[in-house]
C-alpha cells in the first residue's frame, strides 16, 4: 500500500497546517488539520481498520514534524460512515484520547453500533467498534488553525456523507462526492432509492464553489476541477442512462474490496460471503437480473479474475 505525505510544498494551494496521508485505495486518505502553537490537531477520516496501527504511526510521524513532540491529536472527524473511512477511529480514540466527530445522520446508530444501519453488516465488511464524541453539523464551521472549514451536506454516495471546504484556500475535502476521475458507488441507487440527483447536485455545489484544490477521499490531491467534473457528470449520465452497469460495477466493487480487506480466501469461504452478504444481491436486483444470487455473484467474480483484478490460484482467491 502506498502513502505519501503531502504538504503546500507538493501540492501549491494546500495551505501550510493541511497534511495529507495519501493511502492505498482500501484505506481512505488521512487528512491531518494542524492547529495553532498549543492548539491540538484535527484528523479527517482514519482509514480502514485493517491499516488502523499503520495509520496511528503515520499520524504521530505527522504531528510531530509539524508541532514537534508536544503536538497533539484533539479530534477525529469522519466525512462519513463507510469502513474504509472511520475503520481506525477506535485505535485512534484510545491512542491519542481524540474526540470523534461524526455527520448526524447516523450519530444514533454508531451508539447503539447498529451494523445493518451502519452498512457493515450489508456490505459484509470490517469496522472495529467506536465511540461518538460529538456531531459534525452542516452548516456550522469546523475551526481549526485558525481557519475555518465549511461543513457542507454531499448525499448521494452515502445520504449522511459531508465535505469540507476551507474558502481562504480554496481546498475542498471532498471524501467519495469527487475524484479526479469519477466518485464512489452510488449506494442509494442500490436499495431503489434516489441517489443520482443528489449526486448531480453535490457536483453543481461544488463548481460554485471557488476551490482551487481537491483533496479526494482516494487518491492524490489534484487543482483541475473543472476537468474532474466534466469527468464525473459523463460517469452520471452513464449511470442515469443505464442503471444496471451501475449495479454491476458496484457488485464488482463489494467483490474487490472484500478481497483488498481479507488478501486472500479460499474460494468455498469467498463464496459462501456473496452469497450471505445482503449487498450483493441488492447489486443483482438493481441490475435487474434474474435467478440465484450464486450464479450473479460467480458472474462478477469471473469478471474480475478475466480482468485480472484478483487472481485464483487452485482453490484460493487472492486480490491482485
Amino acid at each position: 500500500m502506498s502513502v505519501d505525505v503531502s504538504s503546500r510544498h507538493a501540492v501549491a494551494p494546500l495551505p501550510t497546517h493541511l497534511s495529507v496521508l495519501q493511502r492505498g485505495w482500501l484505506s481512505s486518505n488521512n487528512t491531518l488539520l494542524h492547529g495553532l502553537p498549543g492548539e491540538p490537531a484535527v484528523l479527517v477520516d482514519s482509514g480502514h481498520g485493517v491499516h488502523a496501527a499503520q495509520t496511528e504511526a503515520l499520524v504521530r510521524h505527522a504531528l510531530h514534524a509539524a508541532g514537534g513532540p508536544d503536538a497533539r491529536l484533539g479530534r477525529l472527524v469522519n466525512t462519513h460512515l463507510h469502513s474504509d473511512h472511520c475503520g481506525g477511529n477506535a485505535r485512534l480514540r484510545t491512542a491519542f484520547g481524540a474526540e470523534v466527530w461524526v455527520p448526524p445522520g447516523q450519530a444514533g446508530a454508531v451508539r447503539d453500533w447498529d451494523e445493518a444501519a451502519l452498512s457493515y453488516r450489508a456490505t459484509g465488511q470490517f469496522c472495529p467498534r467506536f465511540e461518538v464524541d460529538a456531531v459534525l453539523q452542516p452548516g456550522v464551521p469546523l475551526q481549526v488553525g485558525g481557519l475555518a472549514w465549511d461543513v457542507l451536506a454531499a448525499p448521494g454516495h452515502d445520504p449522511d456523507s459531508v465535505l469540507l471546504f476551507e474558502p481562504q484556500h480554496g481546498v475542498l475535502l471532498s471524501a467519495d462526492a469527487l475524484w479526479e476521475n469519477g466518485f464512489g458507488v452510488v449506494f442509494p441507487e442500490l436499495d431503489g432509492e434516489s441517489g443520482f440527483d443528489e449526486v448531480g447536485e453535490v457536483l453543481d455545489l461544488i463548481e460554485r464553489l471557488p476551490v482551487r484544490c481537491v483533496v479526494p477521499g482516494h487518491g492524490a490531491p489534484f487543482e483541475d476541477v473543472t476537468g474532474a467534473l466534466a469527468r464525473a457528470r459523463s460517469r452520471l449520465a452513464n449511470h442515469r442512462a443505464d442503471p444496471s452497469r451501475h449495479a454491476r460495477h458496484a457488485g464488482k466493487v463489494l467483490v474487490k474490496y472484500h478481497l483488498m480487506e481479507v488478501g486472500e480466501q479460499a474460494l468455498v469461504e469467498l463464496r459462501r460471503w456473496g452469497r450471505e452478504t445482503p449487498l450483493v444481491a441488492a447489486t443483482q436486483r438493481a441490475a435487474g437480473v434474474a435467478g440465484r444470487v450464486e450464479d450473479w455473484f460467480e458472474d462478477l467474480l469471473a469478471d474480475l479474475l478475466g480482468s485480472g483484478a484478483l487472481r485464483r490460484d487452485g482453490e484460493l482467491v487472492r486480490d491482485a
